[in-house]
């Protein structure tokens, strides 16, 4: 029966306890054994564990007995917190009908707790606040539910206070669930409509897509068509997560289940798409449709070249599970073969870094992180640009756009001068400060590229780790941006070019001249290591030669001697640049590169 269904998800700030809560939930429902039972069920992967974030949304059907006797079948949505993960959160929202925001009782309202609210609101959720982590002694309940209504405006006169490590205040969340939202909307008979929400690969099944019904019924051979990918298939299995999958004989209006139906790649079935019939279509899609577009792009190489192939064997696996991330084969002069690759943002980037060193045991070289850029030639040509090196000569180029962030930051107000002083180092325009209590809200427009580079670890520096910091993309700006090669020795570095604002080039320049004179080794002879903008030098450095004192043997004599030998050293000093290689090791690369602001 629809009446007695519930569907939710959890929103939060990272590590507010919300993976914490789902797992009480399961336990109170009965939905997992004490012996199967492990901390974080709903997070898969060990990444996950370690950093205590969410990076997939999973689901789990609860069967919650209430107090008015009647047994309802809450469908829990375990969403991703971070604000990489920003699509797939709203169209985990999208199936559901309701949201429990949980909030730290000692931490109170965070970047990220706005930003996951604003996006329940804008599907019309009814929005339960749940306060965590009562029990600890530096809980403060009516200070943050204060704060909640102060910054967000829900009434907090029913939040439910928890402690979901302890187990206190569960049975009133499912209280809360079941009096407060609303049962699903939704018509049973024809035309199919099913919101695909999320989709992975199991090696002996295919494509599994989680689905949640909006119309009609979802049965095994049945044909459906995938409207956006404009492609066809039939159901070879339905089933739900009770958490561990269950065929079913069908999904009905409102449930949330997975479906089998042969799909051979992931990204073929694309987060958000529409599922319908074949034989009786819908006639328009469900809203809120977008493919997912890489924004942050950056290079991987592998230290030996021998693991080439093993690099390219493992990003093709990965792809099958994630099909957010883009991969193409590059080729650099300093670093060999690699590919160009591109993530939702910084956190998905380290994240497939990560299981690329830990799961297929590679040793990588990574490049700085850098965005795309769109790049107007004088012909009327628009194009993206994705790699620095990539950049045309500047006589071709019109102007240059770049991605511009609004960025919500929240801090004590003890560190608010820091903050506001490293915002406008990043050339950032504020649009608002506003206090909360002790804290205050800021809001300001960076560009992106001032941001990937090491904006956030400066933040957590000057606030002492307090800060906390959500953005999302709110579209190009044209701006002076040129571009900075790298000369060592003469020879052009393809690996150190990048895009710079015109106005910070200079001090840029110098900077990574200054960094890599202290890590490259020193030769036999002097190297010059130079930055410039097209023809134009603008900062440079010599590392010294290694010097033999070839005059040591010559006790006394006519001068002439000495400066015979010394001539002659000089003579082979000037032959030996000519022809010798300047040797890098590769892990100068990356430490040159995270020098933005390091050593300021």
């Amino acid at each position: 029966m629809k009446s007695s269904i519930r569907n939710f998800a959890i929103i939060a700030h990272i590590d507010h306890g919300k993976s914490t809560l789902a797992d009480r939930l399961m336990q109170f429902c009965g939905a997992v054994d004490s012996r199967d039972f492990q901390d974080q069920m709903l997070d898969s992967m060990d990444i996950e564990r370690e950093r205590g974030i969410t990076i997939k949304a999973q689901t789990v059907r609860l069967n919650y007995k209430a107090k008015d006797g009647n047994t309802y079948q809450l469908n829990l949505m375990d969403t991703p917190g971070h604000v990489d993960f920003a699509y797939e959160v709203s169209r985990s929202l999208a199936a559901c009908e309701g949201s429990l925001l949980v909030v730290d009782a000692t931490q109170g309202v965070e970047a990220q707790t706005l930003a996951n609210v604003y996006q329940a609101l804008e599907h019309d959720h009814e929005i339960i606040v749940v306060i965590n982590k009562i029990d600890l002694p530096a809980a403060d309940v009516d200070r943050v539910k204060a704060q909640v209504e102060d910054v967000i405006g829900l009434d907090c006169s029913n939040a439910v206070p928890i402690s979901a490590k302890v187990g206190i205040g569960i049975e009133d969340v499912l209280e809360s669930l079941v009096l407060r939202l609303s049962p699903p909307s939704g018509n049973e008979s024809p035309p199919l409509k099913a919101l695909l929400v999320d989709s992975w690969y199991d090696p002996y099944m295919g494509v599994v897509a989680l689905v949640r019904v909006k119309d009609g019924v979802l049965k095994p051979g049945m044909k459906v068509k995938l409207m956006a990918a404009k492609m066809s298939y039939a159901i070879e299995k339905v089933g739900i997560f009770l958490p561990k999958p269950t065929e079913v004989a069908e999904l009905k209006t409102g449930e949330i289940g997975y479906i089998i139906a042969g799909i051979k790649s992931v990204g073929d079935a694309r987060v958000g798409d529409t599922i319908t019939g074949e034989t009786n279509p819908a006639t328009e899609a469900l809203a809120g449709f977008k493919p997912c577009v890489p924004v942050v792009f950056c290079s991987i190489f592998p230290v030996d070249t021998v693991d080439y192939g093993k690099l390219k064997d493992s990003l093709v696996k990965l792809h099958l599970n994630d099909a957010s991330f883009s991969f193409e084969p590059e080729t650099s002069q300093a670093l060999g073969f690699g590919f160009r690759c591109g993530f939702l943002g910084l956190l998905h980037l380290e994240v497939i870094e990560e299981r690329l060193e830990r799961e297929y045991n590679l040793d990588l070289v990574t490049t700085a992180p850098s965005v795309v850029y769109k790049l107007h030639l004088h012909n009327g040509q628009m194009v993206d640009l994705h790699n620095p090196a990539d950049m045309p000569d500047s006589s071709s180029i019109d102007f240059l756009e770049e991605p511009w962030i609004v960025a919500k930051i929240i801090v004590p107000d003890e560190y608010l001068g820091n903050v506001l002083a490293l915002c406008e180092e990043k050339r950032g325009l504020q649009d608002e400060l506003t206090y909360v209590g002790s804290r205050v809200l800021l809001e300001y427009r960076l560009p992106l590229n001032e941001v990937v580079y090491d904006f956030y670890d400066r933040l957590k520096s000057i606030s002492r780790g307090y800060a906390s910091f959500d953005y999302h993309l709110q579209g190009y700006v044209q701006e002076d941006l040129v571009k900075m090669t790298v000369l060592i020795n003469g020879e052009l570095v393809d690996a150190l070019s990048m895009i710079v604002y015109r106005g910070n080039a200079e001090a840029r320049g110098r900077m990574l001249c200054e960094r890599l004179k202290n890590l490259i080794p020193r030769h036999m002879f002097k190297i010059p290591i130079q930055a410039a903008i097209g023809g134009k030098v603008i900062a440079r450095e010599t590392i010294s030669a290694f010097r033999k004192d070839v005059t040591a043997k010559c006790y006394g004599g006519d001068i002439s001697r000495k400066r015979k030998l010394l001539d002659k050293q000089k003579e082979g000093k000037k032959k030996m640049r000519e022809i010798g290689n300047v040797k890098i090791p590769q892990k100068i690369f990356l430490a040159a590169l995270k020098m933005d602001d390091s050593s300021r």
